[in-house]
C-alpha cells in the first residue's frame, strides 16, 4: 500500500487493513516506520469522522482483565462473592459506587468507562 491520506471509508478500511499486515513490526525498521505512520493517519481520521462509542464499563472491565492477565477471582476483593462478580460481568447488576471506586484505584480503569455517563 502506498502511504497517502486518508479521505474516504475505504481508504480507512485499506490502511486499518495494512495495519494488521504490519502489526508486530520492530520499531526503526521499515515496515515499523509504515505501521507508525499508518496508525497517526488512522487515528487522527477517527478523531475527525469515525463515530466511535465509549467502552461500556463492562468492555473495560473486560479490557483491563485481559492485559493484566487477570481472572474472575481477581475481581473478588474489588468487586464482591464470586455471585457478585458473576453479575457484574453479565450486566445482571449495576456497580455500585464502591465498586466503581476500587476498580479505578486497583486496576487504574478510567472513572468515565465505570460510569457510563
Amino acid at each position: 500500500m502506498k502511504l497517502k491520506p486518508i479521505r474516504t471509508d475505504d481508504d480507512y478500511a485499506a490502511a486499518i487493513a495494512e495495519i494488521e499486515k504490519l502489526w508486530g513490526a520492530a520499531a526503526g525498521t521499515p515496515r515499523g516506520d509504515k505501521l507508525d505512520i499508518l496508525l497517526t493517519l488512522t487515528e487522527a481520521w477517527e478523531r475527525e469522522y469515525a463515530d466511535i462509542a465509549p467502552p461500556t464499563a463492562i468492555e473495560a472491565i473486560h479490557f483491563r482483565m485481559e492485559q493484566g492477565n487477570l481472572c474472575r477471582k481477581d475481581l473478588e476483593p474489588l468487586i464482591g462473592s464470586r455471585g457478585r462478580v458473576s453479575e457484574v460481568l453479565n450486566a445482571k447488576r449495576e456497580l455500585s459506587i464502591n465498586m466503581i471506586r476500587a476498580l479505578h484505584r486497583e486496576l487504574g480503569i478510567p472513572l468515565e468507562s465505570l460510569i457510563n455517563a
